[in-house]
């Protein structure tokens, strides 16, 4: 009786096992392209909106014609909205600097699973 047990639920669990990898296995390539893309896209999103928020760019481009440190002559002027768009334009280029990063990432993601896949069928010819 023992014996019987063991064996319907070994073929039982192997059976599972054996279906639940087929089944991740078709399945993988129609997760990458969806919810897996979906995800890398929230995230690379967040990652620009946070080097965003650490270069503060729209802070200097909200006061760019502001004194800075509240001298008010023409020459505080003149020199706080030099300052601020050199600022302005090194942090702009930061930031595309940045964007590029995100979309090659999101480019070798996309082509990432299809260069494995190519080369696993070139080896095997």
């Amino acid at each position: 009786m023992y014996k019987e047990i063991v064996k319907n639920n070994f073929a039982y669990y192997f059976l599972r096992l054996v279906l639940g990898l087929v089944f991740d296995v078709i399945y993988f390539p129609v997760w990458w392209y969806s919810r897996g893309t979906i995800q890398v896209i929230k995230g690379l999103g967040n990652m620009i909106a946070n080097e965003e928020k650490s270069l503060a760019l729209f802070v200097w481009v909200k006061n760019l014609f502001r004194p800075m440190y509240g001298v008010r002559g023409w020459d505080g002027y003149l020199v706080s909205f030099a300052v601020r768009l050199v600022q302005i334009i090194v942090r702009s280029i930061a930031l595309v600097v940045w964007m590029v990063i995100a979309l090659v990432l999101l480019i070798a993601w996309l082509v990432f699973p299809i260069l494995v896949i190519s080369q696993i069928f070139y080896q095997l010819k």
